[in-house]
């Protein structure tokens, strides 16, 4: 079981303090909370990406490759990457550098982004939120597993002979998790590549959550990937932690009414009865965490959303020290103790390559430069002359 705490990287005023943090001390901020999240024996950091106010974080990869720089064991991830509006040739690129530059300690997580502006600043059309998803995935998938593709589809130009530099770290892609709200057609999509199926778990009502949980258990079982109970399942939430639950309420409450996606709505004990939020002690954020499992059956990620709606720095890295020292020993003796044997650890850079090639040395591609024509993109292997395919034997 994989723990860690992801930022949607808002930049909102602390509602105690008055003071609005600058870009500058909000990224410095994500920076040390990743760092601290290691130094508390967390496993993962992840980070959204948003291309407009009053969000900071629009390259995911720069800000992740320095933070796995700056660590030694951290699997840093994002929540999320935009398939829709970003090209996925770009990501195929940007991820797979991120994924040498880390050495394998990177995944990331496909999104189509709600915010409607966004669409159109990158040429597409958010009533096309879907298919685009859907197809650019698809792309994606394969730029990462073919050395060379012919390929044409609706929302991009064709590609002709085309192969994505660099190749994934030792010929593995980096593991991918789809991100959905409420969108049926994300859980398929990720059943039918036996991918990882992240379920945002905020804001709403477990129940909501529930039901895209178990139909892409049922799909990914379908597709013949493994069991239902094998499906690779991650889990979000939201919590504050104080020593006492009377402290955590008094001293988060008012982040909560002026926070963006609470404020103006039911109040902090009525969010807290009825959805994952959970503020209170470490024993509180404990047992709550532990009926997640109760809900959605073993599964294999869970992070915490905790320096949302202006909170300061310092109070995040305490945050953190109270899950490293109160909660997380507790949660993974507790969680391990239930596990049913059957179900599969989190997939890693290691596990994937070992699961690829055994104990064998795994495949280190190296692109023949000369492969392809730079100026049509034509590619050698099309070519059906003897010499040719010779000269040129298919990878």
């Amino acid at each position: 079981m994989q723990f860690g705490v992801f930022s949607v990287s808002d930049i909102t005023r602390d509602p105690v303090s008055g003071q609005t943090p600058s870009e500058a001390e909000r990224i410095d901020a994500v920076v040390r909370i990743a760092q601290k999240a290691e130094e508390v024996g967390l496993d993962v950091f992840a980070i959204g990406e948003h291309h407009n106010p009053p969000f900071f974080s629009s390259s995911p990869t720069t800000l992740l490759a320095h933070i796995a720089a700056t660590t030694e064991r951290l699997i840093v991830s994002t929540a999320t990457t935009l398939i829709t509006t970003n090209d996925p040739v770009r990501i195929a690129e940007e991820y797979a550098m991120l994924q040498h530059l880390s050495k394998g300690r990177v995944d990331l997580m496909m999104g189509r982004g709600n915010t409607a502006p966004v669409y159109p600043w990158f040429g597409q059309d958010i009533r096309q939120g879907l298919p685009l998803a859907l197809e650019n995935y698809n792309l994606l998938h394969r730029l990462w597993r073919e050395d060379v593709i012919d390929w044409e589809g609706t929302f991009r130009t064709a590609l002709q002979g085309f192969t994505s530099v660099p190749r994934p770290l030792d010929d593995v892609p980096p593991f991918v998790w789809h991100g959905s709200i409420r969108t049926p057609e994300i859980a398929e999509q990720a059943a039918y590549y036996g991918d990882g199926f992240f379920a945002n778990h905020i804001f709403w009502p477990k129940e909501h959550f529930m039901r895209l949980v178990n139909f892409y258990r049922q799909r990914y079982a379908h597709y013949g990937h493994g069991t239902e109970k094998q499906a690779i399942v991650g889990l979000g939430g939201h919590i504050y932690l104080a020593r006492n639950s009377q402290d955590a309420i008094k001293e988060f409450r008012p982040y909560f009414n002026e926070a963006p996606v609470y404020g103006n709505g039911p109040s902090l004990e009525d969010f807290v009865e009825g959805t994952p939020l959970t503020v209170g002690s470490p024993q509180e954020v404990i047992d709550k965490t532990l009926t997640f499992r109760e809900h959605f059956g073993d599964y294999q990620r869970q992070l915490f959303l905790v320096d949302h709606a202006g909170l300061p720095v310092k109070t995040v890295l305490d945050q953190l020290d109270l899950l490293g020292e109160e909660v997380l020993p507790t949660l993974r003796k507790e969680l391990s103790a239930r596990r049913d044997p059957d179900v599969p650890d989190a997939p890693t850079h290691a596990s994937l390559v070992r699961a690829k090639y055994g104990d064998a040395a795994p495949r280190q591609p190296r692109p023949n430069a000369n492969r392809g024509d730079n100026v049509t993109g034509a590619s050698p292997y099309q070519d059906t002359d003897p010499a040719v395919q010779a000269t040129y034997p298919r990878p």
